[in-house]
């Protein structure tokens, strides 16, 4: 679990970030959502430790970031696994290799072992086929496939996956986000995920933090988002044509 108590972040005397505290269940999918400049990315890269927040404190399993020695940021860092928004894969290696990565450099491990856990994450992601191929090779469904494989095969505490089925269409983004959601059980990860895609907000959001202008106007589930009154979420979900189309009938 990660929990955040009061946290705000502000660049140039602009608030990004407002007050905001909620937390993020372990074995669950749990979505940040909300339009572009909300503060989604900038809350995901405060959980990462890429931003530093302004107040307030994260707890991640209740060890605050308050006054976190370097070293020990340093092994939080490789608690966590992330999926990068274009996939981030190295072009001239082979998903094994691009795999297999992580493990050559933040562990001591002997080879064997590291291509074993690499084949273990493809296998996992029903890539046995395509682990020597580039990612030219692969279509953007597979590579996103990769990414995830690469993100947990250092077994992570915590999965976070920035806009994971952008560019996807939207048979593959099911699919993926069903990937998503069976590894966080499988593995029992505390998953975030950053998104504007209505379909994994129906689809996987077991937990939902919705952010405008910086502040959290609401959270819950998928199950109560079509019920709650709160108007700055309803606008958001019926912002879509298919879902005004869908509020008719409800």
């Amino acid at each position: 679990m990660i929990e955040i108590k009061e946290i705000s972040k502000s660049f140039d005397g602009n608030k990004i970030l407002n007050n905001i505290s909620t937390s993020f269940v372990k074995g669950k999918t749990n979505l940040i959502i909300g339009q572009s400049g909300s503060g989604k990315t900038v809350l995901l890269k405060c959980l990462l430790g890429l931003h530093s927040s302004d107040n307030g404190e994260i707890l991640y399993d209740g060890v605050s970031n308050k006054n976190m020695s370097e070293s020990n940021k340093t092994l939080l860092r490789r608690e966590m696994g992330m999926v990068f928004q274009g996939s981030a894969l190295f072009d001239s290696m082979t998903v094994l290799e691009n795999v297999m990565f992580p493990l050559q450099m933040l562990t001591q491990k002997k080879n064997d072992e590291i291509i074993q856990r690499a084949e273990n994450a493809i296998y996992r992601v029903e890539l046995k086929e395509a682990k020597q191929k580039l990612p030219s090779e692969l279509s953007g469904g597979m590579q996103k496939r990769v990414a995830i494989a690469r993100a947990i095969v250092m077994n992570p505490k915590y999965l976070f996956c920035d806009e994971p089925n952008s560019g996807l269409d939207p048979r593959t983004a099911i699919v993926i986000d069903n990937l998503i959601q069976e590894i966080t059980k499988e593995y029992d990860i505390t998953t975030i995920i950053n998104s504007h895609d209505m379909n994994s907000v129906l689809e996987i959001g077991e937990k939902i933090i919705f952010l405008e202008n910086g502040m959290k106007k609401w959270e819950g589930t998928n199950k109560e988002i079509f019920s709650t009154k709160n108007k700055s979420i309803t606008d958001f979900v019926y912002s879509s044509e298919l879902l005004k189309k869908v509020k008719k009938y409800l």
